[in-house]
């Protein structure tokens, strides 16, 4: 029988004190998230995700609230992978599972006596949703079938507007939330994608999987801008540093197209064009750019990586730019890749960090000439985005097991042939057939970066890993949660019973 402990701590008392804990036989909780929306002295909303399906909802302060949804498993039987409060509401959620399905509930609704019924809402390339077919109000209100395979992770971009998924398939999608329009593919380098996060600005995702390697790839361009190499196994989670990101031409004004923009249209390319995207183009065409983002990645290798991305891999072609990368290319000041000698969040601008560690390569950026087109499917069935927000938006507050594998494996058997896709396969997408297109550049056709810091700070895989303002937060499969102080930060006291806290150097 296995017994599960989940215990709840407060940074304002002492650690070795929960403020609640729970005990689970015969299911294994797999993820949970916090409403930060709702989140008062009074009231603290959570959720938890389990092994064998269910997800509960709990009020750490209330403790007479507590719901279980698909408690007798007939929405899914599979393992949760993640679940997430949509972005200011109080009773919306979503959960994905392993077998690729995304389902969307409201904790104020039942999940019926009976397996629910579906009716086609949406289709398009790579994905499908449907709409509860119910007499009275039930969960769960749409599923969404993303992609083959397990759906690893999703994250809400920081407006709130666009969600983007990350699956088995290797596949990162990126969709307008409201009218469920793909934006955007990108591709791994081989096998899947687990984990995914956006820049606090929106402008960039970042993606971690079973390649090795971290992704960078531009919302406003749709492409591959930058991949970074330092783990030696899967990478579990990344995180932009939002406290150390710098944007010092930061425009005024909405970052996300209007929701006229997206009715107007139902054609991928159309929106894809919209005005948020004709926005953040017009930004990667500035006369002086001058941005830093600084985001970490922890992987199963128990290694911790931080990286830089820097105007001279964003902006590649401006005089600006190549004029620093030489500077920084004939410097005798860089750290070497994975020195064990820099501070583990060192505030850009400061010390002797250079402004990119990124490697240079010998091959020019491939031109996107055209973003990859999506379609929505023949058979899909109408329906109105009005109707549809009565329903999913009713709360929302308007505002503008370790595998041993070879690196690379699957190059040797891929074919040469430079034949590029135009449209996305319905099928799983085939390695070999889209790498040397946008979805999948080759190693050489983008900036290589190198981490600022690569160490060794755990004994299990890293499964964890949050910035806060005042340290970073990660934990491993041992079962330690470890705070690390930022540089010109206090050491933290340890008082979690010999959870480790420093700062990593």
């Amino acid at each position: 029988m296995c017994i599960c402990f989940l215990l709840w701590y407060s940074q304002s008392i002492d650690l070795k004190k929960p403020i609640d804990k729970r005990i689970y036989k015969g299911t294994q909780p797999t993820c949970h998230d916090f409403n930060q929306f709702t989140a008062a002295s009074e009231s603290i909303s959570l959720l938890v995700g389990f092994s064998a399906g269910q997800v509960q909802y709990l009020d750490l302060i209330k403790k007479d609230t507590s719901k279980l949804f698909n408690e007798e498993r007939l929405i899914d039987k599979s393992k949760v992978t993640f679940v997430k409060w949509i972005p200011e509401t109080e009773s919306l959620f979503l959960a994905s599972h392993a077998s690729g399905h995304l389902y969307l509930y409201n904790v104020e609704q039942p999940c019926g006596s009976a397996s629910p019924q579906y009716t086609l809402l949406k289709q398009g390339e790579g994905f499908t949703v449907y709409a509860c077919k119910s007499k009275s109000a039930r969960n769960p209100l749409l599923k969404w079938a993303v992609g083959e395979g397990a759906l690893n992770e999703f994250a809400f971009s920081p407006d709130g507007r666009y969600l983007a998924c990350v699956s088995q398939d290797g596949c990162l999608r990126v969709f307008h939330f409201d009218s469920m329009l793909l934006q955007g593919m990108m591709k791994s380098y081989f096998g899947g994608l687990l984990c995914v996060c956006w820049s606090p600005d929106g402008r960039y995702i970042v993606t971690g999987g079973e390649d090795d390697l971290v992704t960078v790839w531009s919302f406003a361009e749709g492409r591959v801008i930058a991949r970074g190499h330092g783990h030696k196994s899967w990478v579990n989670a990344v995180a932009f540093d939002p406290y150390t990101t710098s944007t010092e031409d930061e425009e005024s004004g909405e970052l996300s197209g209007s929701d006229e923009d997206i009715q107007g249209s139902s054609d991928f390319r159309r929106v894809r064009t919209s005005s948020t995207l004709s926005h953040l183009s017009k930004h990667s065409a500035k006369s002086t750019p001058s941005v830093t983002y600084r985001f970490g990645s922890a992987g199963q290798d128990t290694q911790f990586c931080l990286w830089d991305l820097t105007e001279d891999v964003l902006y590649p072609h401006h005089p600006l730019s190549r004029a620093r990368t030489l500077t920084n290319t004939f410097s005798a000041g860089i750290p070497p890749s994975g020195s064990g000698g820099s501070n583990l969040a060192a505030e850009p601008g400061g010390g002797a960090l250079p402004r990119s560690l990124s490697r240079s390569n010998s091959l020019p950026h491939p031109a996107v000439t055209s973003a990859t087109k999506s379609h929505v499917g023949d058979g899909a069935v109408p329906f109105s985005i009005g109707k549809f927000a009565t329903l999913t938006l009713q709360e929302r507050r308007d505002k503008n097991t370790e595998k041993e594998h070879k690196r690379y494996h699957s190059l040797g058997n891929i074919s040469k042939s430079s034949d590029k896709l135009n449209m996305v396969p319905r099928s799983k997408l085939d390695t070999a057939k889209v790498l040397g297109t946008a979805l999948c550049p080759r190693i050489n056709e983008v900036p290589l970066l190198e981490p600022l810091v690569c160490k060794k700070i755990a004994h299990e895989r890293l499964t964890v890993l949050l910035f806060l303002e005042d340290c970073i937060i990660t934990a491993c499969q041992e079962g330690l949660i470890c705070t690390w102080a930022r540089p010109g930060k206090a050491t933290l006291n340890s008082q979690n019973g010999g959870s480790p806290s420093g700062t990593i150097v």
